[in-house]
């Protein structure tokens, strides 16, 4: 699906590329037969806005987007496991299912960023990349009612991709669901994300320990959005 590859490319870091060769996701966005119309050219709008700005805005919003806290994160498993013991697994399942489809990961990213698993989904069948939409389909649909909330157009491509997984699940329901959430992404939020527990190497005698290491949890004590629980929905 010609369509995955192009919002693929659209949700990786803007770079100087992206810019110089915009025209060619336009070409290609000819070339899809899935979208409908009103897709297309929702799209093609998209693209444009994106390419017409200043490239360091654009890379300095990205960031303060995708990059701030963890509720629009692009790592998929962010969103099922948070920091659990589960993610590692998960993460080792999917890259040996990158590898069983012949498909060699030359990239700093981990395997659930977003951009390249929706790569790997261009590559299969319409309906085998369907499955694995319907796959994150809440994830999805989080990520979209979260950038809602924060007027981003990045929302359009992940209502294109709920529509390209014909999935069932609702945007509208979840922004309901989530409408009491408190930002991750607030100054005082990031603070509190990055606060170092206190380390102790040296226990008090009453203890009865000859030595504490009290280890440094990220996101201690932060602002934590809901977690998804989609293993029913498979």
């Amino acid at each position: 699906m010609i369509e995955l590859l192009i919002i693929s490319r659209l949700l990786e870091y803007p770079d100087s590329a992206l810019w110089q060769h915009h025209q060619e996701l336009h070409e290609a966005l000819a070339q899809s037969e899935t979208l409908t119309g009103e897709q297309r050219v929702a799209l093609k709008g998209f693209i444009d806005s994106l390419c017409r700005r200043e490239l360091l805005d654009a890379q300095s919003s990205y960031s303060e987007l995708f990059d701030r806290g963890r509720a629009t994160s692009l790592l998929l498993f962010e969103h099922v496991h948070g920091e659990s013991r589960d993610r590692g697994q998960a993460m080792v399942n999917l890259m040996n299912q990158y590898q069983q489809a012949g498909l060699e990961i030359d990239s700093h990213e981990l395997p659930d960023h977003l951009p390249l698993y929706l790569e790997y989904l261009s590559q299969r069948t319409r309906a085998e990349a369907q499955g694995g939409l319907q796959d994150i389909a809440p994830i999805l649909a989080l990520l979209s009612a979260r950038l809602k909330q924060r007027e981003s157009d990045y929302a359009l491509l992940f209502d294109l991709l709920i529509a390209l997984s014909e999935s069932s699940v609702s945007v509208e329901t979840v922004r309901q669901q989530i409408a009491n959430e408190a930002r991750d992404d607030t100054p005082q939020a990031l603070d509190a994300v990055w606060e170092e527990e206190q380390v102790k190497f040296m226990a008090d005698d009453s203890c009865g320990e000859t030595e504490i290491t009290a280890h440094q949890r990220r996101f201690a004590g932060a602002v934590a959005p809901q977690y998804l629980n989609i293993a029913g929905g498979k």
